[in-house]
């Protein structure tokens, strides 16, 4: 078959090789040819790794620098930290000029690419955005020739991204036109329906900084920006095949029912092996447990020997004592037995079937004593969150998470690729594509394989360790020639530079203001254990992930959400310092925890960046968590934030409070979107109401530890005296006449969904319903009680009658009718459209209705509610004793204002310390008068 391949491909010799000779030009150097490229940096590199400073570099991998040095491929890729970035950003970049024109809204549009594409699909990772996806982001966001940083980039999807963004093809697939000229133009559809299409990007590739703490992810990343030789690869990669095929084919034969063909295995499930706790017989587990009519596996069974009726969790496991020649010693792990071979033979279509027969048996047996030549890696497993599974079941080192016959071919091939001359990094590729399909991880999808009848073989279960009582052992030489083609698709040119650190780290070699661009999907809490996971790639290719600077919460790490908190603000303010003032930050957000959301917006908050913009990114597929977890998120969440311009922050430093507050709004409004609309639709944009603007504004002042000047009222009057308002919302002059002319053409303003669990949005949804339709107690309560399921546990229930009296006004029936409920029953019955304000029948359909006060009357009702707030803040205050378990947060809410605006920050510490800590963790307001509490307590502390 390999001699097929070769043929097919005009490459009949399995030792051809295609060879690259000619300059190349690298960092504005230039060099007589690749291979002496490479050496020229990678001795550079081997001598920056003889300084103890530069290893101490926080991130720096586990590994030796004969190993860091076979990985890399400087200056564009180091298993380490890479010494060529600056020198990198000084060749492309662009310094930052405070009067270059640039100006972008956020790219708020709902995202949703698939992931069917042949790059995506070339290499497995626990989590990846699709390129396709990200492509849309650097496009709205960035020029040909700027610099997009990604710190988390896992398998280098952003690297793609702005590679294909010169692809006119690539670029097109999108639902965009490209112009002869390069520029870009996107399609929207009118309200009335008609498309128009409007120029917003330019054609060429953008250049990228990847970074990952993952040695692993990193070497992904540099063969997935990396060009690759087809020719060159292929002959390389069927050479060895052939070798391979040669020496050990014999392990996959197997004889076809006729007793006379031979066969070829496509893979074998293995089945646990378990033993009856009534009369310990051994029981397969396949035998007693797969129902192959149904497709499924049985809730429960009986023994084969005594009867008894069993379920899986009441089985006893077999185990097996062995000696294990590469560790040598004895081991003891779960027994498991061949079950089913699932085969073809040549020149026919179909797949079979069979029990292993005698033959199969054997050869079982003998692969299972062959001696493995090769290196193989004896790395073992450290206790942690995910590792248990394994070492539940014996699998303690990661070379018994292979089959001996996949172990000895999986040692064959790296010994063969490490023995390549010349070898690219895509034969490292292959490698490592290729490993976890050998894994003992792949699990039998019973439904699946028995619905299609051999059609599927099974999957690994993402984000674990898992080793099932169903495993395929698949052929593993047949997975490496279908590997081939996938490791093919890589990028046309090198336009990055990849490292191996932590975006945390104390120094960075990016220079200030340098970042064009940045898209990141970080790690989030406690989703997956990356370093756990990506033990057994990292232990074939030497170099291991450090772990101290790991941004995950994990038990076994002894990291909660403080030290996540920790790594990922750092991460965030080296992020800001190197974005160029008045650019953009995307971050993909993938978590059901409200602790996890408020941390990531926390850390973006107190670096510096300004949060404008919350849409959603759909990869249309689901993992493990979001099938079978019905609280997990179905869509991705993507935040648009931007790092203030130049002007404004030295301004800011230099204004008086009042001219600060209304300099920051002026800003602020210029980076939020103008018109959003949904199924052409225009939607309420959040983020111009004037109560979320004061939030940021309060946000602001606080960070940059100052007090804030104007109370609420006197910033909703000054709002109105300064900008424009429409539908709520608050516009500068310029943008309201876009906004206005997409108004007149649109149908009714569609107000986003309120989902209520706590005192404050309850008020919000309130307020929602109120602004609409005026209405009494007795229409708002059953309503209302319908909103209340997702109240949180913590938080004090308040009865709806309260939430009213505090926030909204009664209509009395006597005092003059408010113009709010004038207008509405004016607007929406005939018979008082005429009728003056204080006619009998109109003020009597008026009585007793509930709604939304002005500024003035408001003013009034907030006063009395913080009386009845600071009250209850008082005796969270004076509370003693354990921790509290009850509490409503607005109380303390309020009460941690007013202790900041006295300087009292132990009173904040201290009731902070006092209430729910899920609820302090959950709320973003709460959490940034604690952080800057504690800084000041702190900074006093020192006088």
């Amino acid at each position: 078959m390999a001699n097929d391949m070769q043929q097919g491909l005009g490459l009949e010799d399995p030792n051809y090789q295609v060879k690259e000779d000619g300059p190349v030009e690298c960092l504005g150097k230039t060099f007589e040819s690749d291979q002496a490229r490479r050496d020229y940096y990678l001795a550079i590199l081997a001598e920056k790794l003889k300084d103890p400073e530069f290893r101490a570099i926080e991130g720096f991998p586990i590994g030796d620098d004969e190993d860091i040095l076979e990985l890399s491929d400087p200056p564009y890729y180091t298993a380490c930290p890479n010494p060529f970035v600056e020198d990198f950003v000084r060749h492309y970049g662009r310094p930052y000029d405070a009067l270059e024109e640039y100006k972008r809204e956020p790219y708020a549009a709902d995202v949703s690419e698939g992931k069917n594409d042949p790059i995506y699909n070339a290499h497995s990772y626990h989590t990846k955005v699709p390129h396709k996806a990200i492509m849309r982001y650097v496009l709205h966001y960035t020029s040909p020739g700027d610099i997009v940083f990604d710190g988390f980039c896992g398998t280098g999807m952003t690297g793609v991204a702005a590679q294909q963004c010169g692809n006119k093809t690539v670029v097109e697939s999108l639902g965009y036109r490209v112009l002869p000229d390069g520029k870009i133009l996107s399609e929207t559809k009118g309200i009335d329906g008609r498309s128009i299409w409007e120029p917003f990007s330019k054609l060429g590739e953008r250049k990228t900084i990847l970074n990952d703490l993952s040695p692993a992810a990193t070497l992904i990343a540099s063969n997935f920006n990396a060009p690759v030789n087809k020719a060159v690869f292929e002959s390389q990669a069927n050479r060895i095949l052939g070798e391979i095929e040669n020496e050990y084919g014999w392990m996959y034969s197997t004889l076809h029912s006729d007793e006379k063909t031979l066969g070829s295995i496509n893979f074998t499930v293995w089945s646990d092996v378990f033993s009856c706790p009534e009369c310990a017989t051994e029981i397969i587990f396949w035998d007693v447990a797969v129902d192959e009519e149904k497709g499924s596996v049985r809730d429960s069974f009986a023994c084969p020997s005594c009867a008894a009726e069993l379920k899986k969790r009441s089985l006893e496991k077999t185990w097996v004592n062995e000696y294990d020649p590469i560790l040598e010693k004895e081991v003891r792990y779960s027994k498991q037995k061949p079950v089913l071979i699932n085969y073809s033979v040549p020149g026919v279509t179909k797949r079979f079937e069979k029990v292993p027969d005698k033959r199969d048996l054997e050869i079982f047996e003998k692969s299972s004593r062959q001696e493995i030549s090769g290196w193989v890696p004896s790395v073992e497993f450290v206790k942690g969150d995910k590792t248990g599974e394994p070492i539940r079941l014996g699998l303690t080192h990661v070379h018994h998470m292979y089959t001996k016959k996949n172990l000895a071919v999986l040692s064959a091939f790296y010994e063969k690729v490490k023995a390549t001359p010349d070898a690219s990094q895509h034969l490292k590729m292959w490698l490592t594509s290729s490993q976890v399909w050998g894994t003992k991880q792949n699990r039998l999808l019973t439904s699946n394989y028995f619905k299609k009848r051999g059609g599927v073989i099974g999957q690994t279960l993402q984000g674990t360790l898992y080793v099932s009582s169903l495993s395929v052992e698949t052929n593993l030489i047949e997975r490496f020639r279908l590997r081939m083609k996938s490791v093919a698709h890589a990028a046309e040119g090198k336009s990055s530079i990849i490292e191996t650190s932590s975006t945390a780290k104390s120094k960075y070699s990016i220079p200030s203001n340098s970042l064009d661009y940045v898209f990141i999907d970080p790690p989030f809490g406690s989703n997956l254990m990356y370093s756990e996971l990506n033990i057994v790639w990292e232990a074939w290719n030497k170099v291991r992930t450090s772990i101290l600077e790991e941004a995950i919460e994990s038990r076994s790490q002894g990291k909660g959400s403080e030290e996540y908190r920790h790594i990922m603000s750092a991460a965030f303010e080296n992020v800001y310092d190197m974005l160029k003032p008045g650019r953009w930050m995307t971050v993909e957000f993938s978590n059901t925890s409200a602790i996890v959301w408020n941390v990531i917006q926390e850390s973006i908050s107190r670096a510096g960046f300004i949060i404008s913009n919350i849409s959603a990114l759909n990869k249309t597929h689901n993992g493990f968590n979001a099938v079978t977890n019905p609280t997990s998120v179905k869509q991705d969440l993507v935040i648009s934030a931007y790092k203030p311009n130049g002007g404004f922050e030295e301004r800011f430093v230099n204004e008086s409070d009042s001219d600060g507050v209304w300099d920051f709004v002026r800003t602020h409004l210029g980076y939020l979107l103008v018109v959003k609309q949904q199924a052409g639709e225009i939607v309420k944009i959040p983020e111009r109401d004037p109560r979320i603007i004061f939030d940021q504004v309060v946000s602001y002042f606080v960070r940059n530890l100052r007090d804030v000047p104007v109370s609420s009222k006197e910033f909703q009057v000054g709002l109105l005296e300064r900008f424009v308002e429409r539908d709520g919302m608050i516009f500068l002059p310029d943008q309201v006449a876009e906004y206005d002319k997409a108004r007149l053409r649109g149908r009714q303003l569609k107000q986003l969904s309120i989902f209520v669990d706590d005192e404050a949005s309850a008020i919000e949804w309130l307020r929602q319903l109120l602004n609409e339709k005026p209405q009494p107690y007795q229409d708002v309560h059953p309503k209302f009680i319908n909103e209340l399921s997702g109240w949180k546990k913590s938080e004090e229930q308040l009865e709806l009658s309260k939430l009213l009296e505090q926030n909204f006004i009664k209509y009395d029936g006597e005092s003059p009718l408010p113009p709010q409920i004038h207008s509405y029953l004016s607007t929406n019955f005939k018979e008082m459209r005429n009728l003056s304000k204080d006619d009998p029948l109109l003020i009597k359909k008026a009585k007793d209705r509930w709604y939304v006060p002005n500024l003035d009357r408001e003013e009034d009702l907030q006063k009395l509610r913080e009386r009845d707030l600071l009250k209850q803040f008082e005796e969270y205050r004076a509370h003693t004793g354990r921790r509290l378990k009850t509490v409503r947060m607005e109380a303390v809410r309020c009460g941690f204002k007013k202790a900041w605006q006295e300087r009292d920050y132990p009173t904040i510490i201290q009731v902070a310390e006092k209430i729910p800590q899920n609820l302090l963790q959950e709320d973003q307001k709460l959490l940034m008068w604690y952080d800057q509490a504690q800084t000041r307590h702190s900074d006093e502390s020192l006088f």
